[in-house]
């Protein structure tokens, strides 16, 4: 029980980041309560349980994503552009640089979270941080064009 409180906002955090919606990402902590209090006895490693709840998760705000069509943003984050450049990336490289950077997890963490290789995180990772500079440049040329 400690545990899950302990992780409790670390869950959030990324639930919110991916489904924007307060009432959205409830309905996916939720079911990620459930799924992982119903299927505790699968964890065969205990010291991974936050990286097995974390792909729950995810697998969860994948689903109301889909159900949802496409996330809507949220207008107390529209205001910052990083914030937003993020929201536009794709969603396999914004899912790392979520984990990554607002859940401070490891390249090895988010690895076995999303079933790929520590290559492939790093990979993405590059590829985010590419995107978020190209986009932060447009918008410096931009703000230098209206003044």
């Amino acid at each position: 029980m400690q545990l899950m409180q302990e992780i409790e906002l670390p869950l959030y955090r990324t639930a919110r980041s991916i489904v924007n919606k307060d009432e959205d990402c409830a309905d996916t902590l939720q079911e990620t309560m459930l799924k992982a209090f119903k299927s505790i006895h699968t964890l065969r490693e205990p010291a991974f349980f936050k990286t097995w709840i974390f792909r729950i998760l995810i697998n969860e705000c994948n689903k109301m994503v889909k159900q949802l069509k496409s996330p809507s943003t949220s207008k107390d984050y529209e205001k910052i552009e990083l914030w937003d450049a993020v929201q536009h990336l794709d969603e396999n490289l914004r899912i790392v640089i979520l984990l990554h950077y607002l859940q401070d997890m490891p390249i090895s963490q988010i690895s076995d979270i999303l079933e790929i290789s520590t290559v492939a995180v790093k990979t993405r990772l590059h590829r985010a941080r590419k995107k978020l500079k190209h986009s932060s440049q447009i918008n410096q040329e931009k703000g230098v064009a209206t003044s």
